[in-house]
């Protein structure tokens, strides 16, 4: 759950963005069919099994329309639901109801599926001293939320963003003429408290990164046997990452190599949505 401070600094103008994309001056639907206010209830149905995630982001949508709006939830962040469950209702003006109805449904599909995805590959961690990392391949305008449903479904949280920590990747390497005087520069410009990560490709690049004292070494797109040689290079000496087009469907060959992370941006660009719906929308009094 986010707190109070992020909430109001990070997240409602978010939402309310969001909110202006789909109203640009009225919903001309909703006033067609309820020109006064009325108050009315809605169930919140999940429609297919998964872990749930996003219910602060979906009831703040209609909270920031109307703070009368009112949200009872059977479930928190973080449970497994099933198909046809009943997660909570919704109640306040009908014409409020149907404005927030898409964005806020929006937000908790996409960091259901995120969450749902997530946990499905760290559960092929289980056991092992690996974490599962997400990446900054996330939706524009969407980390804060995306990252948060990782966290959701049992991964961890790489970077929030270019001002986190230091990660020198293909083209810093590039940009500065080699892993070593990559890692020399970081260290002597970046805070003390930062640690450095360096992504390499060759086992040659393994040597020097080692060498220059990286923090943090991630194996990119390298082969299962070219990671185990890898491994006895570096020997303790940093810690290991391994990245490169990672999925449920592959990373079970990595979980015997000792690594202390994996990362995967499939974990945010490529989990489908969950399936959930707003349904049985009517007048109470």
């Amino acid at each position: 759950m986010f707190d109070q401070v992020t909430l109001k600094l990070n997240v409602d103008p978010l939402i309310m963005g969001a909110l202006r994309e789909d109203i640009t001056n009225e919903d001309v639907s909703a006033n067609s069919v309820m020109r006064e206010p009325q108050t009315g209830q809605v169930d919140l149905i999940c429609k297919q099994d998964g872990v749930i995630c996003g219910l602060q982001v979906f009831e703040r949508t209609f909270k920031l329309l109307d703070e009368n709006t009112k949200v009872e939830f059977m479930v928190q962040d973080g449970d497994e639901v099933q198909a046809g469950q009943l997660m909570g209702r919704v109640v306040g003006d009908i014409r409020v109801l149907l404005c927030g109805e898409r964005t806020g449904l929006n937000y908790l599909q996409r960091m259901s599926g995120i969450a749902t995805y997530t946990h499905e590959v760290a559960a092929l961690l289980a056991g092992t001293k690996t974490k599962l990392l997400d990446t900054r391949k996330t939706t524009p305008n969407n980390r804060i939320f995306e990252k948060y449903a990782v966290k959701t479904g049992g991964g961890n949280n790489h970077r929030l963003n270019l001002s986190d920590g230091v990660l020198l990747k293909d083209n810093h390497i590039g940009a500065a003429g080699s892993v070593a005087k990559a890692v020399e520069m970081a260290k002597e410009y970046a805070p003390f408290v930062r640690k450095i990560e360096v992504e390499v490709e060759t086992l040659d690049q393994v040597k020097e990164a080692v060498e220059a004292g990286a923090d943090i070494i991630m194996l990119d797109n390298m082969s299962v046997d070219v990671m185990r040689e890898a491994m006895t290079i570096i020997d303790g000496r940093a810690e290991v990452e391994v990245s490169g087009n990672v999925t449920k469907e592959n990373i079970a060959r990595l979980t015997e190599l000792g690594v202390d992370y994996i990362s995967s941006g499939a974990l945010t660009h490529s989990a489908p949505i969950m399936d959930i719906s707003l349904k049985n929308l009517h007048p109470i009094d």
